[in-house]
């Protein structure tokens, strides 16, 4: 009895996901070993391999030989990955230069990106020094240049348009790659990590300091400096700068050039993967360039007696799209189609004709091998499921039937855009929390329209600029289009993050839709997809409450969630301005969590790193009441419909878990100017004890007062630290009031402000007292009676770590213990 593949095709595809699922496993390593550790593997799998090459075998291979290639596949993934992992990490700023006073000498890499904030590139480094001594710095950094947004940036700009190619000489500060980290939430860290960015910083022109210093104009990266001339001759020539942006991102692949509302409307009606450089527009460019190029190559009958054409035209249009990828940015979408073109070309000018189940995995081989990082983005998942769906729901001896006449292609667009949408609508859930209900009317008019109409008109612009102008007129009816699909309620359909076993459900439920199978099998789809589209969402009990602690950087945002209510506690800060940590932090967590409306936003007072995303909450999701210390001319109090103001005094109870607002007193309004003093301090108490103390800005004085005020009912077992650590709060007196078992402090990495302070550390160790912080912890998580820091739950070896032995940096209270 044969138990291994006897099929070459499936002996080929079972070894390549052994080689896949060596690498997979490797990414999943909290930390790195010894490189040579990796080597070893590496070493041993393909020396394993080679042996078994060499072996002389007569019949068919034995289950233990099959078995061997397997292990020995997996182990050299497994090792090659974690090997490459281990230069790459070997490559980041050491922790003794951040902060430092650095000037580095290099070329800007890259296209620089452009806002009213300030202007934030990638530099590669030739040359780094340190009060005249040279340093060593990662060859890849990304900076930002401020302009009179940030505290750093001094009020400074560059001097001169920051282009691609240029030679400069800059003074910087740089810190080690550190993001926000939130559960389900959007991994900074990885992002950078994959594109090989060291570290971190921005350029620091002080009148006292050297001045940053243009060398040369024109130093290398002639590709980045056509997409830089490109983008700005687009923008410069449409009048609408919003129709501009989209005709850059889609001729030179600039993302950033898209406004955010266009990209909520995009995304809302299923078609933002359009309006970047996709698989799409790769294809569409190579079959063109491949119609032209065939074309032109019949017109020799000597060149078609040399090489047919049609063999001809494969490899041409597959060196035009390379060309049009780079010219769009060499995007990693645009890398992944190019590679599974080429990976077809290949094997179709060889005359193999591979299954394309084994196509797909080749191409996987190849994108993998070339970035093995790209398994953990969605849009490898995206683009590969695509493509394989349209294949696998092809019905058998359809596989390359032409459409005749205009009725059975539109029936066969139609088919294939249902496939599309019905088909990756569990991806989307699961990588986004969110489907567009409306996509498939969305893709259906966007796809042509963009593809055959948009697309076309802002590349040939290049040749002729008055193009761009038609391009925009072209572009805008569809914009409208769109806008009428998004503004359909329910256009889109939001649920909570799903459980393994319902995303499997969700996945399985789509290959049983659009299988070419009986269609009382495809009905099975309906009950497996729902745990996915709905889940079930884990309340905390009656009685009880969830608390999360938002990593949203130097700033505040709480989470307070009983049985059926939630209170949001602050909104976290405005970074630049057209983004906030409400919009990017906040909310994506928020719909992560199946949270539908807010009860209760709480802005405990007007500092903008605490009221910062509070706009696009409202926009977001729907408030129930405004408590807030601001006052009746602040802009905020005119998006509240209800508005109650914070007093001491007030109480209420939800689900069995009482709130207390202790401050500020009615009055102090009128009394005080400084906003810290009056920071709106609410306390959460639940059924058996345990209670949390909310303190937002509160000072010194604020402090003395609360303690002479309140007295007992202070004491709490979890602390929102107060002023996020600085010095002019948590006095001695407040500490021995409130008795909290953990201190949370919501800081920014490397805190310009100093935050928290080493002097206020200091009381809370001497107390016994735990100080987590967020730089080190990520979002704080309280459930159940349980804590957790989200960098602990979600490490991964390219993530920051105080210690980079892999030692833990902020341990949360024990399982299972409460305190009051």
């Amino acid at each position: 009895m044969r138990v291994q593949p006897t099929d070459p095709g499936s002996r080929w595809a079972v070894w390549i996901l052994a080689w896949l699922g060596g690498m997979a496993l490797q990414l999943r390593q909290p930390e790195l070993w010894p490189a040579a550790v990796y080597g070893w593997m590496a070493v041993g799998g393909i020396a394993v391999l080679i042996a078994l090459a060499l072996r002389r075998r007569g019949g068919h291979v034995a289950l233990v030989m099959f078995a061997l290639v397997m292990l020995a596949l997996a182990l050299a993934g497994f090792g090659l990955t974690g090997w490459r992992a281990d230069l790459r990490l070997a490559e980041r700023l050491s922790a003794g230069l951040e902060g430092a006073d650095l000037q580095v000498e290099g070329i800007v890499d890259a296209m620089p990106q452009v806002s009213v904030d300030g202007t934030r590139f990638v530099f590669n480094v030739e040359r780094a020094s340190r009060a005249g001594e040279v340093v060593t710095v990662p060859p890849t950094i990304s900076l930002s240049w401020y302009r009179g947004w940030a505290d750093e940036s001094l009020l400074a700009g560059p001097p001169v348009d920051v282009r691609a190619g240029q030679r400069w000489r800059l003074p910087v500060r740089l810190k080690q790659p550190h993001g926000p980290m939130n559960p389900h939430g959007h991994d900074v860290e990885l992002w950078l990590f994959e594109r090989g960015i060291g570290a971190t910083g921005y350029v620091r022109a002080t009148p006292s300091g050297p001045a940053p210093q243009l060398l040369e104009v024109r130093a290398g990266r002639p590709i980045e400096r056509l997409r830089q001339d490109l983008r700005d001759a687009v923008i410069l020539r449409v009048d609408d700068a919003r129709l501009g942006g989209v005709l850059a991102a889609l001729m030179v692949g600039d993302q950033a050039a898209i406004e955010r509302g266009d990209w909520e409307l995009f995304r809302q009606t299923g078609t933002a993967h359009l309006m970047s450089i996709s698989g799409v527009h790769v294809t569409m460019f190579a079959w063109l360039a491949g119609i032209a190029g065939g074309w032109l190559w019949r017109r020799s009958a000597r060149l078609c007696l040399w090489l047919p054409a049609p063999l001809a035209a494969r490899p041409m249009g597959l060196v035009a799209a390379a060309a049009y990828a780079l010219v769009a940015g060499w995007g990693v979408p645009a890398q992944r189609t190019l590679l599974m073109l080429g990976c077809t070309v290949v094997l179709r000018s060889l005359g193999v004709r591979w299954p394309w189940p084994l196509v797909l995995l080749l191409a996987a081989v190849v994108v993998t091998a070339v970035d093995p990082w790209a398994m953990l983005q969605a849009g490898f998942w995206l683009s590969f499921a695509a493509v394989g769906l349209l294949l696998a729901s092809e019905a058998p001896g359809d596989a390359h039937a032409t459409p005749r006449g205009p009725r059975e292609r539109l029936l066969a667009l139609l088919r294939s855009q249902a496939i599309a949408t019905l088909g990756l609508a569990p991806l989307a859930m699961v990588f986004f929390q969110q489907v567009s209900v409306v996509g498939f009317l969305g893709n259906l008019v966007a796809i042509p329209w963009i593809t055959l109409l948009v697309t076309p008109l802002s590349l040939l612009g290049a040749l002729w600029p008055p193009l761009w102008t038609l391009g925009a007129w072209t572009l805008q009816p569809l914009v409208v289009v769109l806008q009428i699909m998004a503004s359909v309620p329910g256009a889109t359909w939001t649920a909570a993050a799903a459980s393994p076993w319902a995303v499997a459900a969700g996945l399985l439920a789509a290959t049983v839709a659009l299988l070419p199978l009986p269609w009382r099998l495809r009905w099975l789809a309906l009950p497996l997809a729902m745990p996915l589209l709905w889940p079930a969402v884990e309340q905390p009990a009656e009685g009880d409450f969830d608390l999360v602690a938002v990593d949203i950087g130097q700033g505040t945002s709480v989470l307070v969630r009983t049985r059926a209510h939630l209170l949001v506690y602050d909104t976290g800060p405005a970074y630049a301005r057209d983004g906030n940590a409400g919009e990017r932090l906040v909310a994506p967590l928020l719909r992560a969590r199946g949270e539908s409306r807010i009860d209760l936003l709480m802005l405990s007072h007007r500092d903008s790193d605490h009221v910062g995303g509070a706009a696009s909450l409202q926009a977001a999701w729907p408030v129930g009441l405004w408590s807030t210390s601001l006052d009746g001319a602040h802009p905020l109090r005119q998006l509240a419909r209800t508005h109650r103001a914070c007093e001491a005094g007030q109480t209420w109870v939800w689900d069995g878990v009482r709130f207390d607002v202790l401050h500020p007193m009615p009055g102090d309004n009128e009394r005080e100017r400084k906003p810290n003093a009056l920071s709106c301090v609410v306390r959460v108490e639940a059924a058996d004890g345990h209670s949390a103390l909310l303190a937002g800005d509160i000072e010194a004085a604020q402090e003395a007062a609360l303690v002479a005020r309140a007295g007992e009912r202070l004491r709490s077992g979890i602390l929102v630290v107060p002023h996020h650590g600085s010095r002019t709060s948590s006095t001695g007196d407040f500490l021995d009031a409130v008795r909290p078992r953990v201190a949370l402090v919501q800081a920014g990495y490397r805190s310009r402000f100093g935050h928290p302070n080493p002097e206020v550390l200091a009381r809370y160790e001497s107390r016994g007292i735990e100080v987590v912080r967020s730089d080190r912890c990520g979002a704080w998580s309280w459930t159940q009676g349980k804590a957790s820091c989200t960098r602990d739950v979600r490490r991964r070896y390219w993530h920051w770590s105080a210690n980079p032995a892999g030692a833990d940096v902020a341990s949360a209270p024990a399982g299972g213990e409460r305190g009051r």
